[in-house]
């Protein structure tokens, strides 16, 4: 077994949508660990740290103000392979593209309002965790 433990962000969208409980229904269904969760605003400044490699392309600006919108729900998950089981559990970024079953491919129809985030590698998992839990 390979524990991993990965951040995951249940963006505004989702939770304006009351989508939460069934968002963390599917990670536990899968058999991850939910080890903390918080339920927070995202500043302008988080966004900037978080989505650092973004920050000088066109669609930043549109996406901090989506992220910064409302309040979301940060978590790290873990388990075995956390990583890529939870990537592919949340599905394609594009809600449009997403296979059926997936989280975005079952409520979601955008690119950005995608529901979820969840972090793309070991390295981006600590960097993530580290800047939402300290």
């Amino acid at each position: 077994m390979a524990e991993q433990s990965t951040l995951i962000l249940i963006k505004p969208d989702a939770v304006e949508r009351g989508l939460v409980g069934a968002v963390l229904g599917r990670l536990e269904a899968k058999g991850l660990t939910i080890e903390k969760m918080e339920m927070r605003t995202m500043t302008d400044d988080l966004a900037a740290e978080h989505y650092a490699e973004h920050v000088e392309r066109p669609f930043y600006p549109a996406l901090k103000e989506f992220m910064t919108s409302a309040p979301l729900v940060a978590l790290v998950a873990s388990g075995d392979e956390a990583i890529p089981a939870v990537r592919a559990l949340a599905g394609a970024t594009d809600g449009r593209k997403a296979d059926a079953g997936t989280i975005r491919g079952d409520y979601s129809l955008s690119n950005q309002r995608n529901l979820i985030h969840a972090s793309d590698s070991p390295e981006s998992a600590k960097r993530e965790i580290d800047l939402w839990f300290g």
